[in-house]
């Protein structure tokens, strides 16, 4: 009762200067966190690199010894796998991996302070909502990365070197540093990216800009939508990758399709209920 009577702290009314000193103390946490964290990536440089070459070790085992030595991947270099070519490459490289580094702890902590800035402008239930859905996109996406490490990058390095060792053409293969980085990088995103497409539907059904229904009767273009994210998402520009990048994207859409009739506002819910109805 007590807590009827007294103003939700979110529901105060505050001038343009409060807002912008909020934000203002909002942006400082986590850009202290990143500048810290870049630091001690930097620091450890090493310790990531390693993280790094894993998923290339494990499609080097998948493949074997002869395949990958075809191509010039000695397995008995150990992580000594990748080349530079100049003196300063291998320093951008550390440089780049301490900022992907810093960028992803850092990530969760400038959410939380996004939210906490816009929940000031936000109803009781619309921050409900949020705090509902923002995690939830957060830890798929998440989910989605660990994923790539520990399957979907050694799968798609395996079958790219497989597929170079048995090529005519190629007699050998010299694999940079900052292109390895690049493909690592751009993959784990894109699977990330992947996994919050249930994610996604689910929460468009749930404000209300679409439903299930919508969604369905329009299925074929989403899947003309998916081929052409799947195409832009992958690192290479070959059809094999291109599928296995859009199959779990259509799977993990019809996933989301079916999730999202169990979000739909009771409002549409009544109205698709009583539609047949008036058309009888």
């Amino acid at each position: 009762m007590i807590r009827g009577m007294l103003p939700d702290i979110f529901d105060l009314p505050m001038s343009l200067g409060d807002h912008l000193h909020e934000l203002r103390r909002r942006l400082i946490v986590p850009i202290v966190a990143f500048v810290l964290l870049f630091i001690l990536g930097f620091a450890i440089d090493n310790q990531l690199k390693s993280f790094l070459i894993q998923p290339l070790l494990r499609a080097v085992d998948l493949v074997g010894i002869e395949t990958a030595t075809k191509v010039g991947l000695d397995p008995a270099r150990g992580e000594r796998m990748l080349t530079v070519f100049g003196v300063g490459e291998s320093v951008m490289l550390s440089m780049n991996v301490a900022f992907v580094f810093a960028i992803a702890l850092t990530i969760p902590i400038f959410l939380y302070q996004a939210w906490a800035f816009v929940a000031t402008g936000l109803k009781v239930k619309e921050r409900a909502l949020g705090l509902l859905f923002v995690p939830v996109g957060v830890a798929c996406f998440y989910v989605g990365l660990v994923i790539a490490y520990f399957w979907g990058l050694p799968l798609l390095q395996a079958w790219l070197i497989s597929w170079t060792a048995g090529d005519p053409l190629v007699y050998h293969m010299e694999l940079r540093s900052v292109s390895y980085f690049t493909d690592f990088l751009q993959f784990g995103i894109a699977i990330g990216l992947i996994f919050d497409i249930p994610w996604l539907v689910v929460v468009l059904v749930r404000v209300g800009l679409v439903t299930p229904q919508w969604l369905a009767k329009r299925r074929r273009f989403i899947v003309l939508g998916n081929i052409v994210l799947a195409a832009g998402l992958t690192p290479t520009s070959d059809a094999t990758t291109l599928f296995i990048t859009f199959v779990p994207m259509q799977i993990l859409f019809e996933l989301g399709l079916l999730v999202s009739r169990l979000f739909v506002p009771k409002a549409k819910t009544e109205k698709a209920e009583t539609e047949p109805n008036s058309h009888a």
